[in-house]
């Protein structure tokens, strides 16, 4: 990759006025957002949202052909280019403001989302259409854990120092383990690839035409530690072909709230934004909203939760916790490291059980009081008492991200009889994935990473419910993101500072950012009770943490499925 000068605050001839507006488009896993925000004060004048055509491709590819193997995750790029032709341009509209006004675009990605490219930035996809391995990856394919696992026993056996800021394990999900999947079991569509780049930086490019890489996923997602990446060595001891890996990833890193360019005149067309405003460096949905919701300072957490939940912190000390995502200095905000570990499967676990296992009757009932599945069971499940169902369960169906980094593991619900109910199931899953926050919170402060503040921020905010169920199970008070927006207000302040409305992003966040503190409090009755079923999360937890049975029958699934 060529050299990119990236720019950080503003230049000569740069004017930024006070009705300034600033762009951020946060791509998420099924659909895009725009929205247009007033850089003085974050006011978010305008949205809008394009769902992709293809949504996540699990099944078979868009052309047809052959079923896509168990655990493949994929998307479209044309999807994601979709969203700057629609999205953006129906923001600005339903902003009234004048294009001209708007000083900077900024956007942010789901991660590790990556695909294989050409040098020139064509998807590989474009080219060949019928090869599952030349389209994206999304963030939720974990068809490479045993890649993963191999990535892992090699850098333990080696010593490699980096391994430690991982939590000692490197996620099937990462940057890594699917380019050697696809060495491994595509080595033409390997070979083609002269890129192998986040998608966070690939819509960079579409809007600049100059490639850049970003010091968020460099680091988080491609083990871009100190400097460099793992040695051409380590990646040859994987395998003779993976040695020169690390030269698709490009070794120029821009700094977060940085300039990566100005927006070229094929993506004004597209936009309807003016050529040459000023681009934001790319970066990570979850990373991203930290800013949104002024945390960016030490110790506060920022729970962003949606399909999954990812949990980041920045902080003024680095210290190895076990089973986080990774800890990269300058990750979050300049200055400081940058902490992430995260839940793969929230939102997507209650809604594969309302999918999946709503009885008729509840769904007629439901129709009948005008609420959708999860309002009806929300409904019943928030009349219990903590505890009157009998049940505990591991929210592993979509793996465990942290702390045990094995997207092998799956769900697990103990305590069912004839008399349990669907509602108590539901309550029982939601629990779980706040018994699984608060596992992630006790490990970073046994580490020595105090977490002084939990933020909350996406989709479930809207779920007072289960706010108040994770306030109890966590035994402290919640604060709350602002903005219905977090990701897209969030790549707007980036945009803002890369176009010099603001000198940095901790000063851009406390103008624009939006967090509203205690918006839940725990009640010390229920929290108590919590305590009780939480040490039998953790029991099971502990005990099927080896994933010796989950193992066996996922295999055996997979053999079955063949």
């Amino acid at each position: 990759m060529l050299p990119v000068t990236v720019a950080s605050g503003r230049e000569k001839g740069d004017g930024v006025g006070a009705d300034a507006y600033a762009v951020g488009v946060d791509f998420g896993t099924l659909s895009g957002r725009a929205v247009v925000v007033r850089v003085a004060d974050g006011a978010e004048l305008g949205s809008a949202v394009h769902e992709y055509a293809h949504g996540v491709i699990e099944e078979r590819l868009p052309g047809g052909g052959p079923r896509l193997p168990p655990d493949w995750a994929l998307q479209s790029p044309e999807d994601w280019r979709d969203v700057l032709r629609t999205a953006v341009p129906e923001a600005l509209d339903a902003a009234g403001v004048d294009p001209a006004d708007v000083v900077g675009i900024g956007t942010d990605f789901t991660a590790c989302t990556v695909l294989p490219a050409a040098a020139d930035g064509t998807p590989l996809c474009e080219r060949h259409p019928d090869r599952p391995h030349a389209w994206p990856k999304l963030w939720k394919h974990h068809a490479a854990q045993p890649h993963a696992d191999r990535i892992n026993a090699l850098a333990a056996e080696r010593g490699e120092p980096w391994l430690a800021r991982y939590g000692g394990k490197i996620s099937s999900e990462w940057e890594w383990a699917k380019g050697l999947q696809v060495l491994e079991e595509d080595p033409e569509t390997y070979a083609a690839a002269e890129r192998w780049i986040e998608a966070a930086d690939w819509i960079v490019w579409q809007l600049t035409g100059t490639e850049s890489r970003n010091v968020c996923t460099a680091g988080y997602k491609g083990i871009h530690q100190d400097g460099s990446y793992p040695s051409a060595e380590f990646a040859a001891a994987l395998n003779p072909g993976f040695a020169g890996f690390t030269g698709k990833l490009g070794h120029d890193l821009a700094p977060l709230g940085g300039r990566a360019g100005r927006l070229s005149a094929e993506a004004a067309g597209w936009t309807g934004l003016p050529e040459g405003v000023a681009v934001a460096v790319g970066n990570v949905d979850a990373h991203v909203t930290a800013a949104a919701a002024d945390a960016v300072r030490p110790g506060r957490m920022v729970a962003i939760m949606g399909t999954s939940t990812c949990h980041v912190m920045a902080s003024d000390r680095l210290a190895e916790v076990p089973g986080m995502c990774g800890v990269v200095r300058d990750g979050i905000v300049p200055g400081l490291w940058g902490y992430e570990a995260g839940q793969s499967g929230v939102g997507d676990i209650f809604g594969w059980f309302a999918e999946t296992s709503v009885p008729a009757s509840y769904a007629r009932e439901a129709d009948a009081r005008g609420m959708s599945a999860h309002e009806y069971l929300t409904s019943l499940a928030e009349r219990q008492n903590v505890g009157e169902h009998g049940l505990v369960a591991l929210d592993w169906h979509n793996g465990n991200r942290s702390v045990l980094v094995d997207h092998d593991l799956s769900g697990v619900l103990v305590g069912q009889t004839l008399a349990t109910r669907p509602e108590d199931v539901y309550r029982a899953l939601i629990e779980a994935t706040a018994f699984g926050a608060r596992t992630i919170v006790e490990t970073f402060e046994a580490s020595g990473v105090p977490v002084e503040e939990f933020v909350v921020a996406g989709g479930l905010l809207g779920n007072r419910f289960l706010m108040q169920v994770y306030a109890d199970v966590l035994r402290r008070p919640l604060s709350a993101i602002g903005s219905g927006q977090g990701p897209a207000l969030g790549a707007a302040i980036h945009a803002a500072v890369a176009a010099g409305a603001h000198p940095d992003i901790t000063a851009a966040a406390a103008a624009m950012g939006k967090r509203i503190p205690d918006a839940f409090v725990p009640d010390p009755a229920r929290a108590d009770a919590y305590d009780r079923l939480y040490a039998e999360y953790r029991r099971l937890h502990d005990h099927f943490a080896d994933g010796a049975v989950l193992h066996r029958l996922r295999a055996i699934r997979n053999e079955a499925a063949r």
